[in-house]
């Protein structure tokens, strides 16, 4: 018997397993206990940090976080009794499930390209998101499904569909089929293909507006899941997955495939400095009948030959793990060159009118012989616009009407990089050269502070230094089952000047 989590909770993904993967039983049962004890230990930290309920004494770190070096308990459910959280409790126990998996899988080998090796790294990070204790979550997917599309898969697929040009609002997203006439095509996932436009559109199918094509490309999973890597042309095609990961269902409004490449122009326009990189999304389309979400495309520009020799992208996600490779100095000067390559050209399209969602898991930081050397940018879907800002700045910007990337409030827009930038991103790297390297993390944090008194001003410096500074309460959010939910945590830079 498996001491980690009761029999019954992982009869179903075992008995899969011996049928699809048999090789994988052992390693996925040897994996358990680690698996469940990392979603417990961020479940219990988030717990903590959010108000919810005290778990123990951990150990503190900036911005609320703490840290646990177990969960507590055998089974990360454990940690939720007495909270009325049916709906929760399957995502954590689907997580757990799902990241003894991955740890079980051979990882493929890396590619030979930029972003085929960055992909590559992006597997490092088994866990996914560093904060979330859902970051294996897929539900949606059986265990075959997850054998076949995950990131440790290595290879899915692209189909596509033929959309009557009535039906079709949008860019030519991918060129490269010949369009039959009349129609217009469109990129899908395969297992959406699949399994949502039949159950869902089988009307349209049946009267030939929709018709699925025989034609197929090979793609190579990122750690988003629903973004491809095409190997033959080096773009991204990000398309709708209806499967929930952390706490979003990943199918594609309408908005994002509208708004992708105008805000592309618009970052392109704003940005003046050579250490941004931007995988700017070059055309977006969707199909506006059921929900509007199914059938959603964009297309992102790769890496591709865009690196300088001896550059090294790391995927943000994987760059903790990275860090003895990187750091041979005094870590602290090397936090500087970080905290000075993203912190200013960030906060200046902040002070411009744009909240890029700078977290980990959207920026690829750039390296030359350990050094930081330039930042890109990906997936421009949850940033903020401050039209106000823009305005002033002499820009405009035509959005999708009801957009939500346009924010009413300087404390929503501020919100979305303080959160992302100073928490999600460099909090974590604070946290891993400390424990990691022996950083003291109140000078770790006086070095940040110092980049962010040089570069910004007025109320935007005012804002990311108070006393207290929203965190985005992740567990609060599935509890509650609605928006964004923030809650208020110290703020490490706000100190002394």
């Amino acid at each position: 018997m498996n001491k980690t989590l009761r029999p019954e909770r992982i009869a179903h993904t075992e008995a899969a397993l011996a049928v699809h993967a048999p090789d994988l039983v052992p390693g996925f049962l040897a994996a358990l206990p680690e698996a469940a004890d990392t979603v417990g230990r961020r479940l219990r930290g988030a717990l903590v940090r959010e108000g919810i309920r005290d778990t123990g004494p951990g150990r503190r770190h900036g911005f609320g976080r703490v840290e646990y070096a177990t969960a507590g308990v055998a089974d990360p459910l454990d940690l939720l009794d007495g909270l009325d959280a049916p709906g929760f409790a399957a995502e954590i126990r689907n997580a757990v499930m799902n990241l003894a998996i991955a740890m079980a899988r051979p990882h493929p080998p890396a590619g030979d390209n930029p972003d085929e090796q960055a992909i590559a790294l992006e597997r490092l990070a088994v866990a996914g998101h560093n904060l979330h204790p859902c970051g294996r979550t897929r539900l949606g997917w059986d265990t075959g499904d997850v054998l076949a599309h995950d990131l440790e898969s290595g290879r899915t697929r692209v189909g596509f569909v033929a959309v009557r040009d009535d039906l079709h609002l949008g860019d030519d997203v991918f060129t490269e089929i010949d369009k039959p006439s009349g129609y217009a095509v469109q990129p899908v996932h395969a297992w959406q293909r699949d399994n949502v436009l039949p159950e869902r559109y089988g009307d349209l199918l049946r009267t030939g507006a929709l018709k699925i094509l025989d034609e197929e490309r090979e793609a190579i999973p990122t750690a988003a899941l629903r973004t491809l890597l095409l190997p033959t042309t080096g773009d991204y095609l990000k398309v709708s997955l209806d499967i929930q990961v952390t706490s979003t269902r990943r199918s594609i409004s309408i908005a994002s495939t509208r708004n992708g490449p105008a805000v592309s122009r618009l970052l392109h326009d704003l940005v003046d400095d050579d250490r941004i990189l931007l995988m700017a999304e070059t055309a977006g389309a969707a199909v506006p009948v059921g929900s509007g979400r199914d059938l959603s495309a964009i297309r992102r520009d790769g890496l591709g030959h865009r690196l300088e020799p001896g550059e090294r992208a790391i995927p943000g996600g994987a760059l903790p793990l990275l860090l003895g490779e990187l750091v041979t100095g005094e870590p602290g000067d090397w936090l500087r060159a970080y905290g000075e390559m993203v912190i200013p050209p960030l906060l200046r399209l902040t002070a411009q009118g744009v909240a890029l969602e700078a977290h980990l898991q959207n920026c690829l930081p750039t390296f030359v012989a350990g050094r930081p050397h330039r930042l890109a940018l990906r997936d421009f879907a949850g940033l903020r616009l401050h039209q106000p800002r823009l305005a002033a700045a002499g820009h405009t910007i035509n959005l999708w009407p009801g957009s939500v990337v346009n924010a009413d409030t300087l404390d929503v827009f501020r919100a979305k990089i303080g959160y992302t930038l100073f928490q999600a991103h460099l909090g974590e790297i604070v946290l891993r050269l400390a424990t990691d390297f022996g950083l003291d993390e109140d000078h770790a944090w006086r070095i940040i502070r110092d980049i962010v008194d040089d570069h910004v001003t007025g109320d935007d410096h005012t804002a990311f230094t108070a006393p207290t500074v929203p965190h985005k309460a992740l567990v609060r959010m599935r509890l509650a089952r609605e928006g964004d939910i923030y809650v208020p945590v110290r703020n490490p830079l706000h100190a002394p000047a």
